[in-house]
């Protein structure tokens, strides 16, 4: 954790850092942070620290971030008066003669996080506390072909039903939302599972109704900011999330920030080819990795080796039947985890960032599909020496790592945590 020189800030600035833009050489640009910013940038990375790491005394993150405890005692003591924070009870220090150290957190009180998850046919929300904490979950469905402003009222009605419940006013509303999506605009692009949903500008709507900030991202992206801070991602600088359900998706975490590309285009991972003039997939090309690595795919293949109950075959079902002797139930599992694999094995030649967290139906396989999954991944790939490859499963509900993500959106976009 590095700090810049200037700690000041203002804890009611939750606006994107401003910016001044110098003239390059050749007629380049170099986008530089305003003094102004500094102090914003410091606090989020108080704030990491302390989720990556737990609480931790002003003595600990000056530490952690090789200044003086004056200097962290400029970042944090506004957050204290304002709330954000809490110092716990004095335990001894450390250091002989040193005062007793006071653990800083997360106020367990604090503005709450609103956050929405919006997969074809179904809405949920729920507010998310500064620790991490679930609470005032709602749910719902709405028609998938149906009317704008039949979903709009569905969705309003859903967020109203969560927000209510909240003591005081949130720091935001965010959402992680399937299909296509400009985070730059606040607009869904494309649900091929949901035309309903597409050309969307959800974020203007939901702003001009709740009169909060709003952010909107990826799904797979929600995913990974969940992973950052509550699961496998914690504490790591490069790893990628990978969901397998109806589609596939994935997201980047890359040198410590979230990945996102040109307004938000950055991990359509679902359509990198994988198979030239391959299935046709649901986007109208043919050959993506989709096509062979999601749902539709497991249970067309089902059908075709005449398992019972094809419609119902999951990863987690392939596991169980293989544990119980059954050859067929194996072998389907087997190509399956492969197909999978053959994916992370262009990530990895591309990107080489050696660790992947496994989401949706693939991660109900646990740790057998996941060990899998490592194997193919370490017979087809191209290693240097030394190298490790790391594949897991995030271990909490798929549905509250995406909600806990969808508030971590809130607080990098407007608290200014650096992810």
């Amino acid at each position: 954790m590095k700090f810049e020189s200037q700690p000041s800030y203002s804890l009611g600035q939750r606006t994107p850092a401003s910016r001044e833009v110098a003239a390059g050489e050749n007629g380049g640009n170099v986008t530089l942070v305003s003094q102004s910013a500094l102090g914003a940038i410091n606090r989020g990375r108080v704030l990491q620290a302390l989720y990556d790491n737990g609480p931790k005394s002003r003595a600990d993150l000056a530490r952690l971030a090789g200044v003086n405890r004056t200097t962290i005692t400029g970042i944090v003591q506004p957050m204290i008066e304002d709330q954000l924070l809490v110092e716990g009870d004095a335990s001894p220090s450390d250091v002989k003669g040193g005062k007793p150290a006071r653990p800083l957190y997360f106020n367990p009180d604090a503005p709450m996080l609103g956050a929405v998850l919006l997969l074809p046919g179904t809405i949920q929300t729920c507010l998310v506390a500064l620790t991490g904490e679930i609470k005032a979950v709602a749910k719902a469905e709405f028609d998938t072909h149906g009317d704008t402003e039949a979903f709009i009222a569905v969705m309003t009605e859903t967020l109203t039903a969560t927000l209510s419940q909240a003591q005081q006013a949130p720091f935001g509303i965010g959402v992680a939302s399937a299909g296509m999506i400009d985070s730059d605009n606040g607009t869904i692009l494309t649900v091929n599972l949901a035309p309903v949903l597409t050309g969307l500008p959800l974020v203007a709507i939901l702003q001009e109704r709740f009169s909060l900030p709003v952010v909107i991202d990826h799904h797979p992206r929600a995913l990974l900011v969940g992973d950052r801070w509550f699961g496998p991602g914690r504490g790591q600088q490069n790893f990628a999330a990978v969901y397998t359900g109806e589609v596939l998706g994935g997201a980047f975490f890359i040198d410590g920030k979230v990945y996102r590309g040109l307004a938000g285009s950055g991990g359509e991972l679902g359509h990198s080819v994988v198979q030239i003039d391959g299935a046709l997939c649901n986007c109208g090309k043919h050959g993506c990795w989709e096509t062979v690595a999601a749902l539709p795919w497991l249970r067309k293949e089902a059908a075709r080796l005449s398992f019972p109950h094809p419609k119902s075959v999951t990863c987690a079902r392939l596991v169980k039947e293989a544990d119980e002797g059954s050859k067929a139930a194996e072998e389907l599992l087997d190509r399956y985890t492969r197909n999978v694999a053959f994916g992370i094995v262009n990530l990895q030649q591309t990107l080489s960032l050696n660790s992947y967290v496994l989401h949706g139906d693939v991660a109900g396989g646990g740790l057998k599909a996941a060990e899998l999954i490592r194997q193919h991944v370490e017979q087809l790939v191209v290693k240097r020496p030394g190298q490790e490859i790391s594949i897991t499963v995030n271990g909490i509900g798929e549905g509250h790592t995406a909600l806990r993500g969808a508030a971590g959106l809130v607080l990098s976009s407007h608290l200014k945590l650096v992810i």
